[in-house]
């Protein structure tokens, strides 16, 4: 009898990956997303920084020809704040393409790193208590990497820790027995 494929097994022969990869830049692409790409690297560039200082500028040299009316302080405070409130939601729209490509390359770290736990590749899921609980126990850990380390023990390697699931259901990383 032939022993079922490990769970690392059926994910290294997911024929649907190489399928995703390769619709990289399809035409399934919604418009938002191109221009919220080309706006934040526009946005980001400092041509775009210097034009912002232009504007400003040229608000300002304009304050005696308008004679600082109401009107003329308007312009700039309207001007401001349409572009800050559109900035909010391009930012929030690359920091969370972002993070799900970082979170993808790091799943696929912890998929192909044998004897990492897979239970952690949903980590962003775990309720505050249990993430703040392991970042206490790695935290722990490198602290005694470091102690280890400063008495002359190389701090390198992959110490013994289980995955074990606590009676009230939260995972949490345990040194093994």
């Amino acid at each position: 009898m032939t022993p079922a494929p490990s769970m690392s097994e059926k994910a290294a022969g997911d024929p649907v990956i190489p399928l995703l990869l390769a619709s990289k830049g399809s035409a399934q692409t919604s418009i938002f997303t191109v221009l919220a790409k080309s706006a934040a690297t526009q946005a980001g560039r400092p041509t775009a920084f210097c034009l912002a200082i232009a504007v400003v500028f040229v608000w300002l040299f304009t304050g005696p020809y308008f004679r600082y009316s109401d009107t003329w302080q308007l312009v700039i405070n309207t001007g401001t704040t349409v572009v800050t409130f559109l900035m909010v939601f391009l930012i929030q729209n690359s920091q969370s393409r972002d993070t799900r490509a970082l979170e993808i390359k790091l799943d696929e770290l912890i998929r192909v790193t044998p004897g990492a736990h897979l239970r952690l590749l949903d980590i962003e899921e775990f309720d505050d208590d249990v993430l703040q609980r392991l970042q206490q126990r790695y935290a722990n850990l490198a602290r005694l990497a470091h102690v280890a380390q400063t008495g002359g023990t190389p701090d390198t390697g992959t110490p013994d820790m289980e995955l074990w699931q606590p009676a009230d259901g939260s995972p949490e990383l345990q040194p093994a027995r």
